[in-house]
């Protein structure tokens, strides 16, 4: 088993002021097939709390390393975060949408014909549209010609580098400006709002947060890998709205997958959590539960 590590040149342009450049620095990488795209995510994440305004990596160069024996280095040890919402019979994820029902195809006494005696199995049946519990909007979603869920690549999905934005007690709306000086490209942006808190309650879709036109645009623009939110809708879905998703249509245009319904955002740093929310590979599909959750160094503290 091998670990990778890019060396690269590097110029960097502070936010506020001051530059940077570095010859010959190396950073440890998730992969060898590294875009430029992540080794200047993985920098701007390695130079936190300093804020970048630009950064740019030339004349990379990856390096595969002997992984050393498991328990070797502390600093590989992570803790895993739950993200996702348990899915139970009834409950409720999206006002007006029905719930999922959850029943016997096989029950364990009528198994029990088929197998030798001491063995018994269940196999259940679950009945619920793509929008329930914590789920992912791929383009498909939104856009007949979209990528559906089969085709999201899973570097797209999984262990992608987070940053978390928090906005709790803030204006309903996520705007532009409160993402002005986030560093998104190639990142999970995670809206940390508070509204997981009314999760289960009517309270959960009234008066909810947002991501607004202007924030969304922002995110597209500037190469975000995904974005996802712990309220009830990435849009606002208010009566005022008249039904428009600005948020869904930009993103999902831009390919950027959507995570909704997030809960515990809490618990992440701003920055140095891994995060992974993948569906299964459903052609023709645009929403579906995830297992959404991060990895964080173990000695990261919760925020």
């Amino acid at each position: 088993m091998l670990d990778y590590r890019a060396e690269f040149d590097a110029e960097v342009t502070l936010d506020g002021g001051g530059e940077l450049r570095a010859r010959g620095f190396r950073l440890n990488i998730p992969h060898a097939d590294v875009t430029d795209s992540e080794i200047t995510a993985l920098l701007v994440a390695a130079l936190a709390p300093q804020r970048v305004e630009r950064a740019a990596v030339s004349d990379v160069r990856i390096i595969a390393e002997p992984h050393p024996p498991a328990g070797d280095t502390e600093a590989e040890r992570v803790r895993f975060v739950e993200l996702s919402h348990v899915i139970t019979a009834g409950m409720v994820t999206y006002p007006g949408l029905p719930a999922p029902e959850i029943t016997p195809h096989l029950s364990r006494s009528a198994s029990r014909g088929h197998y030798a005696a001491g063995t018994e199995f269940v196999i259940d049946r679950i009945s619920m549209v793509g929008n329930t519990g914590t789920y992912l909007d791929s383009p498909y979603h939104r856009y007949a010609d979209g990528t559906d869920l089969a085709g999201i690549p899973l570097e797209r999905l999984a262990g992608l580098p987070a940053v978390v934005v928090r906005v709790v007690g803030s204006e309903r709306g996520v705007t532009a400006e409160m993402l002005a000086h986030v560093a998104v490209s190639g990142r999970a942006v995670l809206l940390h709002t508070g509204g997981d808190r009314h999760w289960g309650t009517p309270a959960y879709g009234v008066d909810a947060p947002y991501l607004t036109r202007e924030g969304a645009h922002l995110l597209a623009d500037r190469g975000a890998a995904l974005v996802g939110i712990d309220a009830v809708n990435i849009d606002d879905a208010s009566p005022e709205a008249a039904g428009e998703r600005p948020a869904h249509s930009l993103l999902l245009a831009a390919g950027i997958p959507i995570v909704e319904h997030l809960t515990n955002l809490r618990e992440l740093p701003p920055l140095g959590a891994r995060f992974t929310a993948v569906p299964p590979r459903v052609a023709g599909f645009g929403s579906f539960p995830v297992r959404a959750f991060a990895t964080v160094p173990a000695d990261e503290p919760p925020a």
